[in-house]
């Protein structure tokens, strides 16, 4: 590859930080009360629903190991890229 030429920048996943939106709400991150989030996202019980960079509901599988979730203009991730079991 030439000096100058950049390897292509990688595209936001569902769950990057920063978040524009709440990812078990899909409401807003500035719009959002803190009461807002259920108990059982804040216990870590739940997977996230929505999309953090764009809002739309994910598609979400819950297994017995983990969950994988798949945004249909982001991407995908599963749990286990992210340590979340």
């Amino acid at each position: 590859m030439p000096a100058d030429t950049a390897p292509p920048a990688a595209s936001a996943g569902p769950l990057t930080t920063p978040h524009r939106y709440g990812v078990y709400t899909g409401i807003e991150t500035e719009l959002q009360a803190a009461d807002a989030i259920p108990t059982t996202a804040r216990l870590g019980l739940e997977p996230p629903r929505y999309c953090g960079q764009c809002g739309r509901r994910m598609v979400v599988q819950v297994r017995p190991d983990g969950w994988w979730a798949r945004c249909s203009r982001h991407g995908e991730v599963d749990s286990t890229e992210l340590e979340r079991r």
